[in-house]
């Protein structure tokens, strides 16, 4: 990253001062001791952003106050840069959007918690998010795709005087991340590191000209299929090596099934290329990230397939009715944010034997190293390997008629 200082530190409140970070939960996400709901980063960009949102930087806000302008938080994992600042800030207009759903239901419930539930609305990503904003508090992605997509709607919508405070974890970031956000503002600078965090301060808006380009579409040869993805779905437009290999089982997954399930979509490659190769299914394509939902449903229309696969966002299948999929497909995380941990699969495969019928069929492509096969023995039945290459397994479980 760029070296340099944001300016306008002095005279700025602690957070920790302010709010009680230690209340948060991740809760509905998976907890362990290695987990957290807040880190130092969501401190820094908070105390960065503490004179603007006060209305102490002239600089800042083109007159030293915010006179009623709105505020955006985006990316926050479990409600620290919200609840934060709807605590210190009462009646502003504070929009929030979080790509993930097990994120915006640990908000909701921090929120209750601490009795600051009407203090913020829920905003998807798009224009009534940035539309006159003045201050963004951002936890940068770690995908670059995302954080191109987010700076241009930023960029786009928001208040000419619009100041942005994006930070992050240190060994998460770097200097391709400053290149990225100089594409949509004029000014951006990162300020010192502290606590293995640090804060990128944008200045500003470059207004894009023409359509946004998301969600990009790319036309699969080798499926025979266009693919679209927003910036914050996994491996964007692409086919990704675990997905390939899976794909090559198509046609002993079980023959007589009518509903599957594409578990973690992604942008919905598995669930075209499903509803494609067997007219007879029809297929839910489900993930927690809106990204990714949203790049699903472009990518079933891209193919006409839009009248066969239903995308819905939710947090491992906890809206689907018990025993309602004949089969579902799964090529699990093994990380949650940046933490290596099992937790997620653990989860989907225990949501995968409560919402397949007796005599369903999850089949599973991960990496060999990770071995889940017991696991997978364990939570949802009789586990079998169909395939192994260099990296990738393939497995299939079939749920017991009974337990």
């Amino acid at each position: 990253m760029a070296d340099g200082t944001a300016d306008g530190t002095a005279g700025r409140a602690d957070p920790d001062a302010l709010f009680n970070f230690s209340a948060l939960r991740r809760f509905p996400d998976v907890e362990a001791e290695n987990l957290f709901a807040f880190d130092a980063s969501d401190t820094l960009i908070l105390s960065e952003s503490a004179a603007a949102l006060n209305g102490l930087d002239g600089d800042a806000l083109d007159g030293g106050a915010l006179d009623g302008g709105a505020v955006a938080v985006v990316g926050d994992r479990y409600g620290a840069l919200t609840l934060a600042v709807a605590s210190f800030l009462g009646s502003v207009d504070l929009r929030v959007q979080q790509d993930l759903v097990s994120g915006a239901r640990a908000l909701d419930r921090n929120a209750a918690e601490l009795g600051l539930s009407g203090g913020f609305r829920r905003v998807p990503l798009g224009e009534e998010l940035f539309a006159g904003v003045r201050v963004v508090l951002w936890q940068l992605p770690r995908s670059l795709a995302e954080l191109a997509e987010v700076a241009d709607q930023i960029a786009r919508y928001a208040h000419p005087g619009v100041v942005v405070f994006a930070g992050g974890r240190i060994k998460h970031m770097t200097v391709a991340m400053n290149a990225v956000l100089q594409e949509s503002f004029a000014d951006v600078r990162a300020g010192l590191g502290r606590q293995k965090s640090r804060v990128l301060t944008a200045r500003g808006p470059i207004r894009p000209s023409g359509e946004s380009l998301y969600p990009v579409r790319e036309f699969s040869h080798e499926l025979g299929l266009w693919l679209c993805a927003h910036g914050a779905t996994f491996a964007g437009a692409r086919l990704d090596i675990g997905t390939r290999y899976l794909l090559g089982f198509l046609d002993g997954m079980k023959p007589d099934a009518r509903q599957a399930v594409d578990l973690g979509c992604g942008s919905g490659v598995v669930a075209a290329a499903l509803a494609a190769a067997r007219p007879a299914l029809t297929v839910t394509a489900t993930d927690q990230s809106a990204a990714a939902v949203a790049s699903a449903a472009a990518t079933a229309h891209a193919n006409g397939l839009a009248g066969r696969i239903t995308a819905v966002q939710d947090d491992a299948m906890a809206g689907f009715p018990g025993g309602s999929a004949d089969l579902i497909l799964l090529n699990p995380p093994f990380h949650l944010g940046a933490t290596v941990h099992t937790g997620a699969a653990l989860k989907l495969f225990d949501a995968a034997a409560r919402v397949l019928a007796p005599g369903g069929e999850l089949w599973t492509v991960y990496n060999n190293h990770l071995d889940y096969r017991a696991q997978l023995q364990q939570r949802v039945g009789r586990t079998s390997v169909q395939g192994r290459n260099a990296k990738f397994t393939v497995t299939v479980s079939v749920r017991g008629r009974t337990g």
